[in-house]
């Protein structure tokens, strides 16, 4: 694997982001970063020159986009810690980065916090989902979904320990890895999984393959699942990466379609989607039907996030971000709307970050995309409107 390019240190405090932020809502300015620590490794300092600006998104929403960081590779997923830092997964390395303030004035700042030793990457797996614990002042414990040589499975881990597997034998493949991580509501860990290319595995309740899946922190069925002694949530999905809850605690996620429609769906426990039956929406009433779909070539989105009423996708292959409204009852409002079109080229994570804000990666080094020196990114969106990422 080719050498990387050394993390720098964003010089900047939280406030000075945040004011910096706030004047560009009445005009695009530049925020000044300061000399970065040398890399550990002696190569010599990436000085990072961000750049801030006003993104259109229709019905006269807007997004102010900072470049936190450069020079990353395949981050795949974001997870936020007690102190406003976050960690961050790079899919094809193994490594778990950590993102945002240490202790004194420092900002962001961007190190390696530990490197996952058996992770197998190889087309669409590697490093890929990550959770941190909501009691994480106390365990200090987070969680991962990794492909190995033999399988895709789910460890726990303190940073700096060895990860402890607590589910295995979720079926791998070149593509339709899923890899989605995150704690619900109500306590309980949910994964999301790929069919692994064998489009009966998600119609099969005993397969893990092409399915959402509800655990406990011990990697057990979690009580109250829908299926005697599964961790099956939700059924029928080709390859599930991104999925979040909005205040009212409904669950949504985001699907790769095959070549026609990629999805939005509400998820509700026990539910069948309807793959590889159904593309998009259908006629049969086996199968929920998705809140909305676009075409593949505009879409195929990874991550997904939810802020106040929003739901924010990021899109691979259509290089932006869509943006839906919610009902009160769930619903989609009015027609999505789309951001940051072509401007940073593929983008997969997606997440709401403590003071509101919205974290994206790109993912240009994935091996499908055509990237810059400065790829990847993480970039923060705070939108003007005041609909969400308000800071």
């Amino acid at each position: 694997m080719s050498a990387r390019p050394p993390y720098p240190r964003v010089r900047r405090t939280r406030a000075a982001l945040a004011a910096c932020c706030a004047a560009l809502l009445l005009a695009a300015t530049g925020c000044s970063f300061g000399e970065p620590e040398p890399d550990p490794a002696g190569e010599p300092p990436n000085f990072p020159t961000p750049s801030t600006s006003a993104s259109p998104g229709g019905a006269g929403r807007q997004a102010v986009t900072t470049v936190l960081a450069k020079g990353l590779r395949v981050p795949w997923a974001i997870g936020f810690l007690p102190d406003g830092g976050a960690l961050v997964t790079e899919r094809d390395s193994g490594r778990i980065l950590k993102v945002g303030p240490e202790s004194g004035p420092d900002g962001l700042r961007v190190t390696v916090a530990q490197t996952i030793p058996d992770v197998a990457a190889a087309g669409e797996g590697g490093l890929l989902g990550l959770a941190v614990s909501p009691d994480y002042r106390r365990d200090r414990t987070i969680f991962v979904y990794y492909t190995t040589e033999r399988d895709n499975r789910i460890a726990r881990l303190q940073l700096g320990g060895e990860p402890t597997p607590i589910l295995t034998g979720i079926p791998k493949a070149s593509v339709h890895n899923g890899g989605g991580l995150g704690f619900g509501p109500d306590g309980q860990l949910y994964a999301s999984t790929g069919d692994a290319g064998e489009r009966p595995d998600a119609q099969d309740v005993k397969s893990l393959g092409g399915k959402i899946l509800r655990i406990t922190r011990d990697g057990r069925p979690a009580a109250g699942n829908p299926f005697p002694n599964s961790p099956v949530w939700s059924m029928g999905h080709r390859n599930v990466q991104g999925f979040a809850w909005d205040a009212a605690k409904r669950m949504y996620a985001v699907e790769f379609g095959q070549n026609t429609w990629d999805e939005i769906n509400q998820i509700v426990k026990g539910k069948n989607y309807g793959w590889p039956v159904v593309e998009g929406r259908g006629d049969d009433k086996r199968y929920v039907d998705p809140i909305t779909q676009w075409s593949t070539s505009d879409a195929s989105c990874s991550g997904l996030a939810a802020t106040d009423r929003l739901l924010v996708t990021a899109c691979l292959r259509g290089k932006r971000l869509w943006v839906v409204e919610l009902t009160d009852t769930g619903a989609m409002l009015g027609q999505p709307q789309e951001l940051l079109t072509d401007r940073y080229g593929r983008l997969r994570a997606v997440a709401t970050a403590p003071d509101g804000s919205v974290w994206v990666s790109t993912s240009n080094h994935d091996g499908r995309g055509n990237p810059t020196p400065e790829d990847d990114r993480l970039l923060r969106l705070v939108f003007a409107d005041g609909g969400a990422g308000r800071s």
